[in-house]
């Protein structure tokens, strides 16, 4: 017998994990992260057959959809292994990564023949000192190589994510989708998540709502919705000329929680409910203290479900609510 599906108090069913395998990246984005980042000890963080254990108890709840996320994920050694067990669970419908691109080059064609689905990639600018500016410690260069790679793999669908803040990146909207039009690429447009204290920029005074950003592009590529969904919050759609799509991610515009499908696991195997919301269940606990039986961890997850709020409430002109970076979330 199969087991019960997972089903939160609002009637929603969970069928799409983020899978974080790391909190360490080799960016500081400004928007991500401080600085100076103090990483979680090693022995904290799952083991990669922890996490393909997560991964294949949450598919027999019912999980279709697996992104695996960071951090970084590609700085995690050996994640191509965790790639090929993951993708080999029936049930599993789409295995994703999302990755900054530093490592594709080295990477996308392990990882396509390991089973990887799709992947997306982070790329807020397409000028050399900028990406350098608001990443800290990134080469524009080693991520477009890393793009291309990717395509040559035979990578379909490959998506851009792209936070666009007011004042730091805005004039480059239509860059950024004439760059996906030429390579044949999607793009998301996300608005800035309000998670952990950053020093650099005041949130409320660099955000630029995903409307504006759609009326910048409207003007030179009419955008048409499509009724498709990839099973995650952006909205998508076309241009009449071009087969590329464009995304929008407006958690704070255009809230998304009424459907949501989503929750996410952090490396260090805490689990959360939602993106805006405290609230977690200790994985780890029982992936640990019964190596050998994997019901303590399902009955953990069954009785974590209340802890699923309605929605999220962002708030830019406050102190963040969240206090945890992007990066220990699982991006």
């Amino acid at each position: 017998m199969s087991n019960p599906a997972l089903i939160d108090g609002f009637g929603r069913q969970i069928t799409y994990v983020r899978l974080s395998v790391t909190d360490r990246c080799d960016f500081r984005c400004v928007y991500c992260m401080s600085e100076d980042m103090v990483f979680l000890p090693r022995q904290q963080i799952l083991s990669l057959e922890e996490l393909y254990r997560v991964g294949r108890v949450l598919v027999s709840l019912g999980v279709s959809k697996i992104r695996l996320t960071g951090g970084e994920p590609l700085v995690r050694q050996n994640i191509v292994w965790l790639v090929e067990k993951l993708a080999s669970l029936q049930g599993l419908k789409e295995l994703t990564l999302t990755t900054n691109g530093s490592q594709l080059a080295r990477l996308a064609k392990p990882l396509k023949e390991a089973g990887l689905s799709r992947i997306n990639i982070s790329l807020d600018s397409l000028q050399e000192d900028r990406f350098r500016d608001m990443t800290r410690t990134g080469k524009l260069s080693e991520v477009l190589a890393g793009i291309e790679a990717a395509q040559q793999a035979g990578f379909q669908h490959i998506k851009l994510n792209s936070v666009i803040l007011k004042g730091k990146n805005d004039d480059e909207i239509l860059d950024l989708v004439n760059f996906i039009r030429q390579n044949q690429l999607d793009i998301a447009f996300i608005e800035e998540m309000p998670l952990g204290v950053i020093t650099e920029h005041q949130r409320a005074e660099t955000y630029i709502s995903n409307d504006q950003v759609r009326h910048s592009i409207d003007q030179f590529y009419p955008l048409t919705a499509v009724s498709e969904s990839t099973g995650g919050p952006a909205r998508y759609y076309h241009m009449s000329d071009s087969n590329s799509r464009v995304g929008f991610i407006s958690p704070h515009s255009h809230n998304f929680c009424g459907s949501c499908n989503r929750v996410r696991v952090t490396a260090e195997g805490r689990l959360l409910l939602c993106l805006g919301n405290e609230h977690s269940a200790d994985l780890k606990a029982p992936l640990r203290n019964f190596p050998n039986d994997d019901q303590p961890l399902i009955d953990t997850l069954f009785n974590a479900l209340p802890l699923k709020p309605e929605k999220h409430h962002f708030d830019l002109n406050d102190e963040p609510q969240i206090v945890r970076f992007m990066n220990m979330t699982g991006g």
